[in-house]
């Protein structure tokens, strides 16, 4: 019960007599809210209303969701809302919320997008991993250079649970680059479906061939070592990939659409975050399921992915993420850390059970791996990790110099790096500032009492150090201030000539002594 109604319901039962309480259980308000509304008059109320209307959640968004829709009025709420969780990724949004705020600004602002209805029939769903639905597609998006360039894509998704897959060239599509794509997609959803369904593409069948379907010899060669089937739509039968044709629609309309592209390989990186984050988090519109949930099951049902390059020249690459892995069969493998450059892509290859990474450029082994068949899974060589072992070697022969090469700064110096592995490169560096601080003999000294007293840290050093220079500069100060300190001191024995008393009073008289 909201708004004049519980208003009017609270206000009768009060002037009948009965208490908060007893309105409270009457409405199945909470006694809260009827307390809000006991003594406020009908005009309170009112002003209430219009004031709590006015306010919405997305009131502090206002001006960069309008200054969007003016800029695309095309742009639809869907796309407004992937683009505030894509800049504000610390804030929630609910979809519901932003479809309502920008219908709304659209009716204030008057801001209108003309929408193509198209027509489709309803087929019902296959089973778990039996069909996939693929089609291609064509944007033109402005370049952050200036000017415009036109990108062509190639979107799927499984028929049963609309989980989707989509990659992106500058260049027009060939077989060659559609069956690598497509390679990657099984890479991608870690398995085969039985079915793949299609146009009739040139990328995929040479003729029709009235049943008889001829494909081309890249696409055949591709399709006998997957193992799937393929059906080809006929001609003006959009409804029988309508699914795909959805994905398409809301590839370009909800990604591509608006956003700038800097080079291909930020792109499809960006793509593939849109599909995590979008196209396979939300909820379904049909299905009333998110396809990422309905994806885990399955992905059961679907068949393995074979490793047999079937296209003559043809290399299999994958592109070295910035955390130092690649993707491979949905798991991560690690290369070795510093490998990674913007756009390095290495040869994939498996052999018997070992995954193979080459340079594309020298053939030079990066790294191997045993292929994992779990999924999700960080495979990483622990030779991979951050080697600082060399840097360290060098410092502590820089160091191990600086103190004499001895035999007693070696076992110091050994001592540190071994009770203090973490702060090894700040102790090292300590040691170094107390040779440029210190005499030499001072420090061999504050070294000798460290080890005698098992005391294995350059900061004891340190201070044994200081402690030494003031006890040497003590006797120093009190026998001549002409000796320099920072010097390793001598205690100096003089002894002040003796004169008769006769020769000071001469002196005193004027004559020479």
């Amino acid at each position: 019960m909201t708004g004049w109604k519980m208003y009017s319901e609270i206000h009768q039962l009060k002037s009948m007599g009965f208490n908060k309480s007893q309105v409270a259980r009457q409405t199945s308000l909470n006694v809260k809210t009827v307390d809000k509304y006991w003594d406020v008059g009908p005009d309170g109320f009112a002003e209430n209303i219009q004031n709590s209307s006015r306010r919405k959640k997305l009131d502090p968004y206002q001006n960069v969701i309008l200054s969007w829709l003016q800029q695309y009025p095309d742009m639809s709420a869907s796309q407004v809302m992937d683009w505030l969780e894509e800049h504000y990724p610390d804030d929630q949004f609910r979809e519901r919320t932003v479809r309502r705020f920008v219908t709304w600004l659209r009716k204030e602002h008057f801001i209108f997008k003309t929408v193509s209805e198209r027509q489709y029939q309803a087929v019902p769903d296959p089973p778990m991993g039996k069909q996939m639905q693929i089609d291609f597609g064509e944007t033109t998006v402005r370049k952050s250079t200036g000017g415009f360039i036109k990108l062509y894509g190639m979107g799927t998704v499984l028929s049963r649970s609309r989980y989707k897959y989509a990659e992106w060239s500058d260049k027009p599509l060939n077989t060659a680059t559609f069956i690598q794509m497509l390679g990657h997609c099984f890479d991608y959803i870690g398995g085969v479906p039985e079915e793949l369904v299609f146009d009739q593409d040139k990328l995929v069948a040479v003729s029709e061939n009235y049943g008889d379907i001829i494909y081309t010899y890249e696409f055949e060669k591709f399709k006998q070592t997957h193992g799937f089937k393929v059906r080809l739509c006929k001609k003006n039968d959009p409804q029988s990939k309508g699914r795909v044709e959805a994905v398409i629609k809301y590839l370009k309309r909800n990604f591509a659409a608006n956003r700038l592209f800097i080079d291909l390989k930020i792109w499809n990186q960006c793509c593939e975050d849109w599909l995590e984050r979008t196209a396979n988090s939300r909820l379904h519109g049909t299905t009333k399921k998110v396809p990422a949930q309905v994806f885990l099951l399955e992905k059961q049902y679907l068949r393995p992915v074979p490793f047999v390059i079937t296209i003559p020249g043809d290399i299999v690459t994958r592109l070295v993420r910035k955390d130092n892995t690649i993707l491979y069969k949905s798991n991560r493998y690690t290369v070795p850390t510093g490998t990674h450059k913007p756009g390095l892509e290495l040869e994939v290859k498996e052999e018997a059970e070992i995954l193979k990474l080459f340079d594309l450029e020298t053939g030079k082994l990066v790294a191997q791996h045993r292929v994992s068949r779990e999924k999700g899974t960080l495979i990483q060589n622990t030779h991979h990790l951050r080697d600082n072992t060399k840097k360290i070697d060098e410092l502590y022969e820089k160091v191990f110099n600086l103190l004499g090469a001895t035999a007693q700064a070696s076992e110091f110096l050994t001592s540190i790096r071994h009770e203090k592995r973490r702060y090894v490169r700040e102790q090292f560096g300590l040691m170094e500032k107390l040779t440029q601080k210190y005499p030499m003999c001072v420090v061999e000294k504050a070294i000798a009492y460290c080890l005698a007293q098992k005391l294995y840290s350059a900061v004891d050093c340190r201070d044994a150090a200081a402690y030494f220079l003031s006890q040497e500069q003590a006797p120093a100060a009190e026998t001549s201030r002409l000796i320099r300190p920072g010097h390793c001191l001598e205690v100096l024995t003089v002894k002040a000539e003796q004169r008769s008393i006769t020769a000071y009073t001469r002196l005193l008289g004027g004559e020479k002594i």
